[in-house]
């Protein structure tokens, strides 16, 4: 009967040790070994390889997975590199368990983001581009026009980052505040956007992610409903997992 192979990322992300592209930069640092020996990207593994990360040995002894909503502040970092970066998420937290962010929120931004130990559910849920919606109240530095609404919603080039924004919902409440819902994750989306028509972010908050809504006070944490789990498998589940170009019909051939 032949092992079962698996590739050292994905291992590494299934006994919650972080997620596969985190695993990928660990292991191009070369600060991986497998049986004592350095690997290649994309190296796998049998179920008795010994599995070590700076050092230290992995061992696959997980029970249950952990998923948490948190009300992250403004000035703490979503990084789980503690040695770098003191006002990160995971020092704040402190959690008995190793746990990650799915995705990220700026450090100037506050409100809700996700973390687990389930490297899995991580790479699910950042491709699951068609149903990853996320719902932010922002407020800027001048009086919202009409202009900007429409501008806003209907896409805004960032010369940057070379690309141009998805259409998206954008809904004024206030004469400085509006709410935004996007299903992409460009580095700085919404500032940028701002930016571009010469407006600036004074607050940005994110209050969902597609089916979990940020209900707890600043600085403070909670485990996911088993019904908020049961919709966000739902909802990656039905999303597409690569980007599949659409057929091209081919036109008929005209008799001479």
């Amino acid at each position: 009967m032949e092992q079962e192979l698996k590739r050292i990322n994905k291992y590494l992300s299934e006994v919650g040790y972080c997620s596969r592209r985190e695993a990928d930069k660990l292991i191009e640092a070369g600060r991986v070994t497998i049986n004592g020996a350095v690997p290649e990207m994309g190296t796998k593994i049998a179920p008795n390889d010994i599995i070590h990360v700076d050092g230290q040995e992995v061992k696959n002894t997980k029970q249950t997975f952990v998923y948490l909503a948190f009300n992250k502040p403004v000035g703490i970092v979503c990084t789980t590199d503690t040695n770098v970066e003191k006002d990160n998420i995971i020092d704040f937290i402190n959690y008995p368990k190793r746990i990650f962010p799915i995705g990220r929120l700026d450090k100037p931004s506050e409100g809700l983001i996700l973390l687990t130990d389930d490297g899995d559910i991580v790479n699910k849920i950042l491709r699951a581009s068609n149903n990853h919606e996320k719902e932010y109240i922002v407020t800027v530095d001048k009086p919202i026009s009409q202009t900007f609404i429409e501008r806003m919603a209907g896409g805004i080039p960032l010369e940057e980052l070379k690309k141009t924004t998805n259409k998206c919902y954008v809904e004024k409440l206030s004469t400085y505040e509006f709410k935004i819902i996007l299903t992409q994750g460009l580095n700085r989306q919404i500032r940028r956007m701002c930016e571009y028509l010469n407006y600036e972010v004074q607050t940005l908050k994110r209050v969902r992610i597609m089916n979990i809504k940020l209900d707890m006070p600043i600085g403070e944490y909670r485990e996911l409903t088993k019904e908020e789990f049961k919709e966000l498998n739902k909802l990656i589940s039905e999303s597409t997992k690569e980007y599949k170009p659409k057929a091209v019909k081919k036109q008929p051939r005209r008799r001479h």
